[in-house]
């Protein structure tokens, strides 16, 4: 298959949200990038995720403010709470925090739809290639080709030539494996995940997102859309430690699972704000997802090959960032990459786009280990496992506080930094030069 134009080409594997994003980035540097995609069709699948003010500033630099503000619901206030419905901490979010930028929740295969759209609309219908799975891809000095199979035509063999090749394809990354071969399943933290959407009445702000519990059960709850009837739908996440030794480890974001299977752990959290066992039950399908992730790894770029999103921090989904950081490594790939001339060598700017990312994504990886922001439930529940009188007693403000902008410098979205940056895609070059 001839990719070749007067632009350098990025072939970019994988279609989902880090991929997408990618290529409109891309097309905004000058690169002209083609997504390959192994599913036959791109679908709306998977449940709610949350876009914070970082990820949102870029995207609506590429012009997608109205149809985020359209699809999703802009978070006014994230909230902690105990296992019993006590308050333990409470901040704004997005333009009520301060930010320029909202932030958003939103259902996962609606922000995909979203974005293929664009890809197709602003880059040409041809720029997103279904049904084709990588096989594996070979360097040159003129470029690197990439082998597919088409899914579409009995699996034939199909070749493609590239400047560059992106894997944006996943924690089960083709393009990963190629350079850590020794690397074995996804690292399985022993915490299950169910998810579900429940059309329900709206809590406390309407647009709150909750959580409350502790590191071994905990439920989270936030809405990502208008329902039915003055309702809203609600996404929610039951997780529960069920031990490193379980089996079900596959990460897979569409194994459906009864409720019964979880709804007895969460029987008595009824909160006077939320049902949350009536939430579960109402929902019409729930979703078994195994908390996984990867360890960091010391190189991302291979002379013309590189990886982004999953396929190079695949992290918890703890403070809310996995798509949040996908999309900045899309700005900071497309950024490092800006203005490449064609048949220029892409090397550097591969390695300027590692050394923006790789340390930061790690350190989030690591944090989230360690629960991240959401560590503050885990330091009430051991301190006050039977509840509290007064939270001042358990846990100061100043550590509340405290533990909530550490994470928020550490995955770069702290208010005055971010709003520092700029409306513009491009503010800076990755390597500081303007």
């Amino acid at each position: 298959m001839d990719t070749r134009t007067e632009r350098p080409v990025a072939i970019v594997a994988g279609g989902g949200i880090g991929g997408l994003v990618a290529a409109l980035c891309l097309e905004e540097a000058g690169i002209h990038a083609v997504v390959y995609e192994a599913a036959r069709e791109i679908r709306a699948l998977g449940v709610g995720i949350n876009l914070l003010p970082h990820a949102v500033r870029a995207l609506s630099a590429l012009g997608l403010a109205d149809r985020l503000a359209t699809t999703g619901v802009a978070t006014t206030d994230l909230r902690y709470f105990t296992k019993r419905g006590e308050p333990i901490w409470s901040e704004p979010r997005g333009v009520d925090a301060g930010y320029r930028w909202p932030q958003y929740s939103i259902h996962r295969g609606e922000l995909q739809m979203l974005l293929l759209e664009a890809v197709r609309t602003r880059l040409g219908h041809g720029r997103v290639v279904t049904g084709h799975r990588l096989t594996g891809f070979t360097q040159g000095p003129d470029g690197v080709e990439v082998h597919f199979t088409d899914r579409n035509n009995g699996d034939t063999p199909v070749t493609v030539h590239g400047d560059l090749l992106v894997g944006a394809d996943g924690i089960h990354s083709v393009v990963r494996a190629h350079y850590y071969p020794d690397e074995t399943e996804p690292v399985f933290s022993g915490r299950m995940l169910w998810r579900g959407i429940t059309e329900a009445a709206p809590f406390l702000s309407g647009r709150t997102m909750i959580m409350a519990g502790h590191a071994n059960q905990k439920f989270v709850a936030y809405p990502i859309g208008a329902g039915t009837g003055g309702r809203v739908r609600i996404n929610w996440i039951a997780e529960r430690q069920v031990g490193r030794g379980d089996d079900r480890v596959a990460r897979d974001w569409n194994r459906v699972v009864d409720v019964e299977t979880f709804l007895p752990h969460f029987a008595g959290w009824h909160f006077p704000w939320l049902d949350v066992p009536g939430l579960i039950e109402a929902a019409r399908t729930a979703y078994e997802f195994p908390m996984s992730d990867r360890d960091p790894v010391d190189r991302w770029s291979f002379r013309r090959v590189t990886l982004l999103g999953d396929a190079a921090h695949p992290m918890y989904p703890v403070g809310s960032n996995g798509a949040s950081q996908a999309i900045l490594d899309a700005v900071a790939l497309a950024t490092a990459l800006r203005g490449m001339a064609p048949g220029a060598d892409p090397v550097p700017a591969l390695a300027r786009y590692e050394s923006a990312r790789l340390g930061p994504t790690a350190k989030i990886v690591l944090s989230n280990r360690e629960q991240g922001p959401e560590a503050v439930m885990q330091v009430v529940e051991s301190r006050a496992p039977n509840g509290f009188v007064r939270l001042e007693d358990v846990i100061s403000h100043a550590e509340l506080e405290q533990t909530a902008s550490r994470y928020k410098r550490l995955a770069g979205f702290d208010p005055d930094a971010l709003n520092r940056q700029g409306a513009s895609l491009f503010p800076e070059a990755v390597d500081g030069r303007a």
